[in-house]
């Protein structure tokens, strides 16, 4: 319960749950970057996050894990490189986050 401006008692709407796999901010980070390119290397992920190759390596196995991304591995010039990408999951996994988001903070954002 909270009171109005009047101070009339008024009861809290449902708050929406926040997705805990996108929540994390290395995951969050990691989708929001995703979203925005074709696809992207390890390498230049670490580089936007300087988060360390195991953290890293982690939390993009655990976004793998529940279909937000895709990830292909190759070589070029005898060196492994590996790529990923968000999926049509990760996408709206990440879209689905930022209006529960909003929905929670309101009209905080609007100041």
């Amino acid at each position: 319960m909270r009171r109005s401006a009047g101070g009339a008692l008024q009861s809290m709407p449902d708050l929406p749950e926040l997705n805990p796999v996108v929540h994390g901010r290395l995951r969050l980070a990691l989708l929001s970057l995703l979203s925005g390119v074709e696809e992207a290397e390890f390498t230049w992920l670490r580089a936007k996050t300087e988060a360390t190759d195991g953290n890293l390596g982690a939390q993009l196995l655990k976004l793998e894990e529940a279909g937000y991304l895709t990830v292909k591995k190759k070589f070029v010039l005898r060196k492994p490189q590996t790529l990923y990408r968000i999926t049509e999951t990760g996408r709206q996994a990440l879209t689905e986050y930022v209006q529960a988001l909003k929905q929670l903070l309101g009209p905080a954002i609007d100041a």
